[in-house]
């Protein structure tokens, strides 16, 4: 079984050092309507394409001046500018709309579209947009894709399952989380700088019958999972590099940590 790699060198400020062990992930942002997180600027940074997700465009207009206190607010807004905002437009305010319209940003209202999220909408678009780039490569990173109301929560892990052929991280100031394909045997790197030590492992969508792994605190062998029964949380990593492999997608999740 193929292995997939995971680290979380997108919360490192750039450079990054190039991996020994193939081709560099290019990153894409989507911002949602919860709160930006400190460490926005760092993701920020690291993406190539940034796309706004309707009121996420408030999101980043009224937070980044606020993690630069030292710098004039309307520079900052400038140099913090998307590539794209698009959703249904029901949650921008009048005069943020303005202020990107303005600087030149296009706006896609898709409001004909009821039946998916704006996270939906905006992976959809980033990955139209690179149709000839090898999406093992391609990393979308999610900003305030928790906290908030828990119906918007699961429609956000909902685009993990949905797309599950594509990396897609969902952030917070607390944790991350991202699906590991039962399709891959799953190598994730720690960067312990930055993330850990608790984790976690869930078998959200189907029971697992039987998931192997290393390196954590309390390690799982062919262990059978399942809401109602055993769920691995509050988890310990011990080691730089976890494996898991599983017959099941589980969601992995670990925490971030404050003093990055």
């Amino acid at each position: 079984m193929e292995v997939m790699r995971h680290a979380s060198t997108f919360l490192r400020p750039p450079p990054l050092t190039p991996a020994a062990d193939g081709p560099p992930l290019t990153y894409a942002l989507v911002v949602l309507n919860q709160r930006l997180p400190w460490f926005a600027p760092v993701l920020w940074s690291h993406a190539t394409l940034r796309v706004f997700a309707d009121g996420g465009a408030n999101r980043v207009y009224d937070g980044m001046p606020r993690l630069f206190p030292e710098q004039d607010p309307l520079e900052v807004r400038r140099r913090y500018k998307p590539d794209l905002i698009r959703g249904d437009m029901d949650s921008i305010r009048p005069k943020v709309k303005e202020f990107y319209s303005n600087l030149g940003v296009k706006i896609e209202d898709v409001s004909y579209d009821q039946d998916t999220t704006d996270l939906h909408k905006c992976v959809t678009f980033i990955c139209d947009f690179t149709p000839k780039m090898d999406k093992s490569n391609l990393c979308i990173l999610v900003s305030g894709a928790l906290g908030g109301r828990f119906d918007h929560e699961a429609g956000n892990i909902n685009v993990l399952y949905k797309f599950s052929n594509t990396r897609i991280v969902l952030l917070s100031d607390d944790c991350l989380i991202q699906l590991l394909p039962r399709t891959h045997c799953h190598e994730i790197h720690i960067q312990s700088s930055v993330v850990g030590p608790h984790c976690g492992l869930i078998p959200l969508g189907a029971p697992s019958a039987s998931t192997t792994t290393t390196g954590l605190q309390w390690d799982l062998t062919n262990t059978r999972m399942s809401f109602g029964g055993l769920v691995s949380t509050s988890n310990i990593v011990r080691e730089e590099r976890i494996t898991v492999r599983s017959d099941s997608d589980l969601l992995w999740t670990i925490s971030i940590k404050k003093d990055i």
